[in-house]
């Protein structure tokens, strides 16, 4: 159940990503409102790094998971419903984006965390290894997934998303958990913090993760594909004939 929530919901990530940002580029033919999108998706994962972490220590992995796919399947429900009915605009996208990420920012460490409670100690690099490779299949499977639909029109391909996702919050839901959860402690400061405190304590923890903040940041160039896709002749002429149909 878990890796079938997992394929899941990357399939429709990458497939909801894909659809954004060409349809912001078609509204706007502006790289700018591109980096816009990439900036939704990014800034809640940044921002609210600290607090997820806390929520995942102390309230029911499982449900919180479930929940954030049932927010992410609304969003892209609400984007089909304005792609549909022809009420798009920059704004409603980068509003809807923006809520999709705040719970995209909730799904992605406590997934993670979810994953010890489910197999003994023994097998977790087994599973860790197995959601690595179900992301990773993912990854390169939705982004042409979600080219293709986006052929047949925006709202299709977020009416697709939205199944995805609403099929991996079934998924989890019915995820059957082997370890109960941690007793819970008061939030305090200190404990909000501690994490820092640990990877500042661990010399070869900071550079990793540095290493792959870096990369991340440096991926999001993905965001402006739309625009650079543009330039190439063939392609751009592709996109006008589907635009005159």
């Amino acid at each position: 159940m878990f890796l079938c929530a997992r394929i899941s919901t990357s399939l429709a990530y990458q497939v909801l990503g894909v659809a954004v940002g060409w349809q912001m580029y078609e509204l706007t033919g502006s790289a700018w409102y591109l980096g816009l999108v990439g900036l939704a998706q990014f800034l809640p994962l940044f921002l609210l790094t600290l607090v997820v972490g806390q929520v995942a220590d102390r309230y029911d992995r499982r449900m919180i998971a479930c929940l954030c796919q049932v927010v992410q399947g609304l969003a892209a429900c609400a984007l089909a419903m304005v792609s549909f009915g022809d009420w798009q605009s920059k704004e409603s996208l980068l509003a809807i984006v923006l809520a999709a990420g705040v719970a995209r920012a909730f799904e992605m460490p406590t997934m993670q965390a979810l994953l010890p409670w489910l197999v003994p100690a023994p097998f977790i690099p087994r599973a860790v290894t197995g959601s690595a490779s179900a992301f990773q299949t993912a990854s390169i499977v939705g982004p042409a997934l979600g080219g293709l639909l986006y052929a047949v029109g925006s709202g299709t391909v977020y009416l697709t998303s939205g199944v995805l996702f609403c099929a991996a919050s079934v998924f989890i839901y019915r995820i059957r958990i082997q370890r109960a959860a941690s007793q819970r402690e008061p939030v305090t400061l200190r404990s909000v913090f501690a994490d820092i405190d640990y990877i500042r304590s661990r010399p070869e923890i900071l550079g990793a993760i540095s290493l792959d903040l870096f990369a991340v940041l440096l991926g999001g160039a993905t965001a402006l594909l739309p625009s650079w896709c543009m330039s190439i002749p063939w392609i751009a002429e592709a996109v006008r004939i589907k635009a005159g149909a």
